[in-house]
């Protein structure tokens, strides 16, 4: 029997097998550059949850001490948590199922991924270190907690040359080195300051399958939050878990390798691409949502995949002499929808928001929902920073 519907004809088992043909064509279809820039920026922001759970979600946040017009950790923070406000993180430290540790950079770890790198039996202190290391070790036990200026009043280390050629206090390059080996760790901030606590780790696991499940778990976590990544991405963060783990940095080439067999894969134009396997990279909405990312954020951290997706060269000027800066101190990447347009960077002058903006074509977008959607970025900046609105 047909069906006429203003002059069409239809009929059922016609029109199923349209509807079949269709179906088939799109789920065979190529994933293209476009579904991956979605794919980026769907999984990087999801629908805020509490402090806790976006930890947990996450595994890592990088920290950096530079505050423009925050650090960074409470930047990645505020896009993922409820009612996030700058320093949270730090405030609720001690109440969180975090430490601070470095990963495949420095910043905040949860526990159960902290105790996948630890021991980091392999690589001791200097042996010109360690006779200073166990009496400081002796008298951190003693006291319990101590602040660097306790230990340094006691020690009087005097001063080394620090990993950027300048001077840095010898006391606190020794508690670093202790820390990073797992022989102290950090129970809290005072005004920045790392107040520190002996700590001992669990012994190394002996087996071969237990190391590679470890090393692989590793592996997946930096998947989880850096993911998609080319080729030469996931190659280059693998290789930063010899920082994680330097104790298996021989066995990271293999894990790689296992890497690539398990994860989800697709080849876009010339270039290899990898996501969690669990993971759908088509079919994302895109939201009418403007986004200020600071220049850790996961989105921005690869500067080459950040390239590749968004066709713009990012620059972090924090470092570069001010007459050769194009962007700014600390610019931001603008994301609206899922294109970056151009960056932002923001301070505060007496207690209000200040920002300047540039875009990548030269103009803003003359763009009504635009403008609206900036200006709601820009009150959530203002209520991150406590600012007046």
């Amino acid at each position: 029997m047909l069906r006429t519907t203003e002059g069409i004809i239809h009929h059922p088992q016609i029109t199923q097998i349209k509807y079949l043909r269709n179906l088939w064509i799109l789920l065979n279809m190529p994933i293209n550059i476009d579904d991956l820039r979605r794919f980026t920026v769907a999984r990087n922001f999801p629908k805020p949850t509490t402090l806790g759970r976006a930890l947990q979600q996450m595994g890592f946040v990088q920290a950096d001490p530079i505050r423009a017009p925050a650090r960074a950790q409470d930047l990645i923070l505020r896009h993922r948590v409820t009612s996030y406000h700058a320093g949270d993180l730090e405030r609720r430290y001690k109440s969180l199922d975090v430490e601070e540790d470095f990963f495949v950079n420095y910043g905040y770890v949860t526990r159960s991924l902290q105790a996948l790198m630890h021991p980091r039996s392999k690589y001791p202190l200097p042996a010109s270190q360690q006779r200073k290391a166990k009496l400081l070790l002796d008298f951190v036990r003693e006291r319990g907690v101590v602040h660097p200026r306790e230990v340094d009043e006691h020690f009087a280390h005097g001063r080394v040359t620090n990993y950027w050629g300048g001077s840095s206090n010898a006391t606190t390059h020794l508690l670093d080195g202790m820390h990073y080996r797992g022989m102290l760790r950090i129970v809290r901030r005072e005004k920045g300051i790392r107040i520190y606590a002996a700590y001992t780790h669990q012994a190394i696991p002996r087996g071969a399958a237990e190391r590679r499940a470890r090393i692989d778990t590793l592996v997946d976590v930096l998947v989880r939050i850096y993911a998609p990544l080319h080729s030469s991405g996931l190659s280059y963060y693998v290789r930063r878990l010899r920082w994680a783990a330097p104790q298996w940095t021989k066995d990271l080439t293999a894990a790689l390798a296992r890497a690539k067999q398990r994860l989800a894969h697709a080849r876009v134009g010339n270039v290899d691409w990898y996501w969690p396997a669990n993971e759908n990279a088509e079919g994302h909405a895109t939201q009418d949502v403007v986004r200020i990312l600071a220049p850790f954020d996961p989105v921005v951290h690869d500067r080459d995949r950040f390239e590749l997706l968004w066709n713009w060269t990012y620059r972090f000027e924090a470092y570069t002499p001010v007459a050769k800066r194009k962007l700014g101190y600390y610019a931001m990447p603008l994301l609206w929808r899922d294109r970056v347009i151009g960056w932002a960077n923001l301070s505060i002058k007496n207690n209000a928001l200040d920002y300047s903006l540039g875009f990548i074509d030269g103009t803003s977008p003359n763009d009504r929902k635009f403008k609206h959607e900036l200006e709601a970025e820009l009150d959530r900046v203002r209520e991150f920073l406590r600012l007046r609105t």
